[in-house]
């Protein structure tokens, strides 16, 4: 009986020591969380591609964002080589050129009217470009 009241004694404080190291990481945890969702994470993301037929044209003609950071995950399916643009408001960023692939682009947009295109050869003047609203 004396041996079982020692052994129980003793889980019970290495239990409670085991409580105090318990306490302290959630202290320092919501400090590591906090870091990375300050840093600018987070945003809209905006799925664009081009046909599969490889024709020059965006699948969507027309795009809508919400201000902020917004990631533009764009995706061509063809064989034709082909990039997605943004432009205006003082931004102007693209992809890489891609061929049946996916690439993505991310952008600080502020509210206003953007143009998007592919900047691949004479793609734009042929009729790859759309219009993007962000509010």
């Amino acid at each position: 009986m004396r041996r079982t009241l020692i052994a129980l004694a003793l889980s019970t404080a290495l239990l409670a020591g085991c409580g105090g190291d318990d306490e302290e990481q959630p202290a320092a945890t919501p400090e590591a969380t906090q870091e990375p969702a300050s840093g600018g994470g987070g945003g809209e993301k905006v799925k664009v591609s081009a046909p599969e037929d490889g024709s020059l044209k965006f699948d969507q003609s027309t795009l809508k964002a919400k201000a902020g950071k917004v990631t533009f995950d764009f995706s061509n399916p063809s064989s034709v080589p082909h990039a997605f643009e943004v432009e205006g408001n003082g931004v102007e960023d693209e992809t890489d050129t891609i061929t049946a692939g996916e690439a993505s682009v991310t952008v600080d947009l502020n509210p206003g009217e953007y143009t998007y295109y592919c900047p691949v050869g004479q793609h734009r003047q042929a009729g790859m470009e759309g219009k993007l609203t962000v509010e």
